[in-house]
């Protein structure tokens, strides 16, 4: 039987079938607060009920919209929140990418404001700066860290090489690159990571375009195929539908 849990860093133990907040922004480009709020609000709660205690967002999803509204919405639930850093989003279809230890910091600060937490559980750099070593980026969430504004460092679109590079400054707790049944190409990083015990969070899990929305894939085989294919995934489907998230969680029967 496929294990339905996974403990990020032997802490912070995650139903494997989580939700990605992506999508509860306006369109096009996920840029601008979800027009349709409150109904994002009862789409978080329901997953909370179904059992979904991991939930990944990120700053440039809005930018910071995604983070308000998994924040109003799961404001005192018992949940593991998770989002991203490192990459601003100013206007639509503009990406703006700084891992400087200041943007970072200031990012950090205004997740804790937006997620409406003392911590956060899991801070993720979104991608890493050109301009900036992975190492300074790094070792400046491993700062915010030491003081308590984070509980985890992750990393998002690294390959081994900067993950290696990551471990040499502080211990990284998960990789969320994209990763699905048609789109393999990170197969050796998940076994890499699964070897360390590091959370592999495959973004795109259904193939569906980033600025698009629409699953390319069959929605419970797609999951079902990720869940079979290693324990330490955690998957994270987004949706704006209860009752295409009520089917999601039906992956669990196939798996």
């Amino acid at each position: 039987m496929t294990k339905r849990t996974f403990k990020i860093a032997n802490d912070l133990t995650v139903n494997r079938l989580g939700y990605g907040a992506m999508r509860l922004t306006d369109q096009p480009s996920n840029f601008g607060p979800y027009p349709k709020w409150d109904q994002g609000l009862a789409l978080l709660r329901r997953a909370a009920d179904l059992g979904v205690n991991f939930f990944d967002s990120a700053w440039a999803y809005g930018p910071e919209h995604a983070d308000r509204i998994v924040g109003e919405a799961l404001e005192g639930r018992d949940v593991i929140l998770a989002t991203k850093g490192g990459v601003d989003k100013p206007e639509p279809g503009k990406i703006i990418t700084d891992g400087s230890r200041d943007a970072l910091l200031h990012q950090v600060d205004r997740a804790l404001v937006n997620l409406r937490r003392d911590r956060i559980d899991l801070f993720q750099l979104h991608r890493v700066d050109p301009e900036t070593p992975i190492e300074t980026s790094v070792a400046a969430l491993a700062e915010a860290q030491a003081d308590g504004r984070i509980g985890h460092i992750g990393l998002s679109n690294v390959s081994r090489e900067q993950l290696d590079q990551a471990l040499s400054v502080a211990p990284i707790a998960s990789v969320q690159n994209r990763f699905n049944m048609d789109e393999a190409d990170e197969d050796n990083l998940v076994d890499y990571t699964a070897s360390k015990g590091i959370a592999f969070i495959p973004y795109g899990p259904l193939g569906a375009h980033p600025m698009r929305q629409g699953a390319k894939l069959e929605p419970k085989e797609a999951i079902a195929w990720i869940l079979k294919r290693s324990p330490n995934i955690v998957v994270i489907p987004g949706t704006t539908s209860i009752q295409h998230l009520e089917e999601n969680w039906s992956a669990w029967d196939l798996a």
